[in-house]
């Protein structure tokens, strides 16, 4: 299953997920993009994203407004959805629209694979090399991995600091794999300190020592966080 978190008040873009993405919402043109994986529904706080999700065929859950992170909201989803505690569970980004499908591909297979090895990891994700200018933009997350890609680190900061600037960056993708278990265990622990400074909710899961299964891929795609983002995407991804 496929949940695609769209919170109507982004403190960045305000309304970000309704904003025109070639004629589509851009909560709808990201479901789009991922259809064919697996089944699809949105988890927002908003009924007006509803009635819209309803409008293109795709199933949606009106959940808290009082979640602190998308995959918060998610885990209420998946609780009113009754799904299996053995489910594939991947959270796409309302903002990432134009998310390549062999992408998203990867991340459940590694998830189906960490189950078939009995792995003790509580999510999986992905990352993609990226050139100094997105390494310097705090609204691009980067990540440095473990030799056996787990996560160390995220970051809104360029890391790691490389004084003679001879480093590649890892830019993170907003795409978060688990089973239903894993999802519910992530979303018992509390808040930690890393997760409120930096806002990534990711941090949650290093700060209580719980591994992050890292995946490398290749993806033009970015999160789209601000109006300028939005500007650059369109641009990049022009018909």
């Amino acid at each position: 299953m496929i949940i695609i978190p769209a919170r109507m008040a982004s403190t960045r873009f305000p309304n970000k997920v309704l904003a025109d993405i070639n004629g589509l919402p851009m909560f709808i043109a990201t479901a789009k993009q991922v259809e064919k994986l697996d089944n699809v529904a949105i988890a927002t706080d908003s009924s007006k994203v509803v009635d819209i999700a309803k409008e293109y065929g795709f199933e949606a859950i009106l959940t808290s407004n009082e979640h602190q992170s998308g995959t918060d909201r998610i885990n209420e989803a998946a609780q009113k959805l009754l799904l299996d505690e053995n489910e594939v569970i991947v959270n796409v980004q309302a903002d990432e629209p134009f998310i390549e499908p062999s992408v998203v591909q990867k991340v459940i297979k590694r998830v189906k694979k960490a189950q078939e090895l009995k792995e003790d990891i509580m999510m999986t994700s992905c990352y993609k090399l990226i050139d100094k200018s997105f390494a310097t933009d705090p609204n691009h997350v980067k990540v440095i991995v473990d030799y056996q890609n787990y996560a160390i680190y995220f970051s809104r900061s360029k890391i790691p600091y490389d004084r003679e600037e001879h480093l590649e960056y890892f830019g993170h993708l907003g795409i978060y794999g688990f089973t239903k278990r894993s999802l519910q265990e992530f979303c018992a622990l509390p808040c930690s300190p890393l997760e409120n400074i930096e806002k990534l909710e990711q941090l949650r899961a290093i700060y209580f020592g719980k591994k992050i299964a890292m995946i490398m891929v290749e993806s033009r795609s970015f999160g789209i966080d601000t109006t300028e983002d939005l500007k650059k995407a369109l641009e990049i991804f022009k018909h």
